[in-house]
């Protein structure tokens, strides 16, 4: 008899071949799709692991909770972030403050005023960039570009656009009942208000195509 361990080792095994099949044929060679070893992590995430590798990083156990409609549109989601090349980088900032603010802390000692400004100028350049990095309204347009990439991704695998729309929509409802963060669940929110819009609106430009008299 087949144990649950196994079975469930098999099905997240088969998840992960399926996603495969969902990369555009450009990024199958370099995109790779795991699922998560961490503790809590979040539900999809990317990852660079080298300059020419990207990692697809997925919580198989909450993962399965959704529809697989839905589990295509936010996989396709992190493919867009890939192609619009946003995927948060472990950069040189944090060293940079570090030794910088040893650095500051060290001349104020010494009291030598010229490595003093150096020190302070690589904090502030430091801190810039990773208050760039962090900065809320950034991440949200970026979540947002994204998104209308999925969205244009699954037309590529055969989705029709309402449907597209209505897929990634469903996820969204689904992951803010889901979330227990406050500012988490808020970002799905802004998400889910400006895919609307963008439904709207998509709407109206297809009516308006089907509405012009055709030439005889």
């Amino acid at each position: 008899m087949t144990s649950y361990a196994t079975s469930s080792a098999r099905a997240e095994m088969s998840e992960l071949r399926r996603l495969k099949t969902l990369l555009p044929p450009e990024l199958q060679s370099w995109v790779m799709i795991e699922g998560s070893t961490e503790i809590n992590p979040p539900l999809v995430r990317c990852e660079e692991l080298g300059r020419d590798e990207v990692e697809i990083q997925i919580d198989l156990a909450k993962w399965e909770n959704l529809a697989i409609d839905q589990r295509n549109l936010l996989f396709w989601h992190e493919v867009a972030r890939i192609q619009n090349d946003t995927i948060p980088r472990e950069g040189w900032e944090m060293a940079a403050l570090a030794i910088g603010l040893g650095g500051a802390v060290g001349e104020l000692w010494v009291q030598d005023g010229l490595l003093l400004l150096l020190a302070l100028g690589l904090c502030g350049i430091s801190g810039y960039r990773l208050w760039q990095k962090n900065n809320g309204d950034r991440k949200l347009k970026e979540s947002l570009d994204a998104d209308e990439k999925a969205i244009a991704l699954a037309g590529r695998f055969g989705y029709s656009l309402p449907n597209a729309y209505k897929s990634l929509g469903s996820a969204f409802k689904t992951l803010i009942e889901q979330t227990p963060n406050r500012r988490q669940r808020k970002q799905y929110e802004s998400r889910l208000q400006a895919l609307r819009r963008s439904a709207a609106k998509a709407k109206t430009k297809m009516q308006q195509e089907q509405d012009k008299p055709t030439r005889p």
